[in-house]
């Protein structure tokens, strides 16, 4: 029978949502962070992380890194409309080069109290964490890494006391000689 003929739907392809690192190089000058959040909430997307800074003094050039999700469709649309804003000298993605080294620092500030106290230090040690801070009845803890060792370490931190939480958004960078 002729799929023109049914009385059924053609069935509705899913495609899969993937989380994108970009790495998008503007020009540092008042207003363009406030151009590229625009972009992406005009258009309904969602910045996971986001990360700035002056990467080139001399030539007031700004690396800005994002992180985002969506369809092979949506990221292509994504970095084509990033690329078309005046402020944007390039945009990589640094997901589909496949060798980004990605890392972020988060601060997390722990109650420590009786045997938690010794608990919160055993788990920050075996993470690797600073001590940035200790009280008689807290720490405040460092720890840089992949995202998801970060959301181990506060997830065991939560049962212990977690008071509060400080993270920096993902930076990124690709391996080998080559820049950007």
């Amino acid at each position: 029978m002729n799929a023109m003929n049914t009385h059924y739907p053609e069935p509705v392809r899913v495609e899969p949502i993937n989380r994108h690192t970009l790495a998008v190089i503007v020009d540092n000058e008042p207003g363009v962070l406030a151009r590229i959040s625009g972009m992406f909430s005009g258009r309904g997307y969602n910045i996971e992380s986001l990360t700035v800074s002056e990467t080139e003094e001399a030539r007031h050039i700004s690396r800005i890194t994002i992180v985002t999700a969506g369809t092979n469709a949506v990221i292509e649309q994504i970095k084509a409309q990033l690329d078309r804003l005046v402020p944007v000298h390039r945009v990589v993605d640094l997901t589909l080069q496949g060798n980004a080294i990605e890392r972020e620092i988060c601060l997390v500030k722990v109650k420590g109290e009786g045997e938690h106290r010794s608990e919160a230090l055993r788990l920050a040690a075996a993470f690797g964490a600073k001590t940035l801070d200790a009280t008689l009845n807290s720490f405040v803890f460092e720890l840089t890494g992949a995202t998801e060792e970060i959301d181990r370490f506060v997830r065991l931190m939560s049962v212990i006391g977690l008071v509060e939480i400080c993270r920096t958004g993902i930076s990124a960078m690709g391996r080998g000689a080559e820049p950007l």
